[in-house]
């Protein structure tokens, strides 16, 4: 890594990508580097300083990631050879991120330096959560972390690309239809109005503005990209999925996921 700051954009829905954006940023300032984290939802592309390193941080979603990171990152500024890497969570396989974000970043004159996927628990309504094995998972995708930060650090990292592959898995799971299906779960979101303390708490942590508490109880909208926030972060699991049995997994506290809802 030939810069020495670096601009960290990233998304986590309920901690995992947090988790491992805090390693790689402290390796890296262990490594003499300047690392600023942005909650990449807060910040608008066009604001983005292409003079400083650029990292991007989310969870991959439908194989890919959520339109509305792809969104950011596709409106980010043209560069001349800023040097860029990224980081995704999983809990299965993606096959279509690490491909097509490189195409983009390199039409935009990104320098594509490192990417990394690591695995990290589920939280896509896990039936049982076995606490002991979730520690271990979070453990080893924390260690190949720390080891990615050290190759970006001495300019090792490297980002691969499968373009026919990735590229048509990219369309595929890009298609409207699939994220119209996303939202339509949210459809079947129940609020329960003993238990709802109308904190607001679920509307301040939807990146994309898909909750409204304007009234007694908390209404869910047709944009919903299932990043699982409104769900783990209740403080009273007043929001519930009818008919699904699962437990609520989250890496983190509210507070640092979204320190102003706290």
């Amino acid at each position: 890594m030939k810069g020495d700051v670096v601009d960290f954009y990233y998304f986590t829905g309920t901690g995992n990508t947090l988790l491992v954006v805090q390693r790689i940023a402290e390796v890296l300032e262990a490594r003499g580097k300047t690392v600023n984290l942005r909650r990449l939802e807060c910040c608008e592309p066009a604001g983005v300083d292409t003079r400083n390193v650029i990292g991007l941080g989310f969870p991959v979603a439908g194989q890919s990631t959520y339109p509305f990171v792809w969104d950011f990152m596709r409106a980010l500024p043209d560069s001349e050879g800023t040097e860029a890497f990224m980081v995704d969570t999983m809990y299965g396989f993606s096959g279509a991120i690490v491909g097509p974000l490189k195409k983009v970043l390199k039409a935009k004159g990104y320098e594509p330096t490192g990417a990394t996927e690591i695995m990290m628990p589920g939280n896509w309504f896990p039936k049982k959560i076995d606490e002991e094995k979730n520690a271990k998972t979070v453990e080893k995708g924390l260690d190949k972390a720390a080891r990615f930060a050290e190759k970006l650090a001495d300019g090792s990292a490297s980002w691969r690309r499968v373009p026919l592959l990735s590229d048509w898995f990219y369309r595929l799971c890009s298609r409207p239809k699939v994220w119209k299906m996303m939202a339509e779960i949210a459809a079947e979101y129940a609020v329960d109005p003993v238990k709802c303390r109308e904190c607001e708490i679920c509307e301040g942590l939807c990146p994309v503005g898909n909750i409204s508490c304007a009234g007694d109880l908390p209404v869910f909208g047709d944009s919903c990209q299932q990043c699982m926030r409104c769900l783990a972060f209740c403080p009273t699991g007043a929001i519930t999925v009818p008919g699904i049995e699962y437990e609520i997994y989250t890496a983190v506290k509210v507070r640092r996921v979204a320190p102003k809802t706290d």
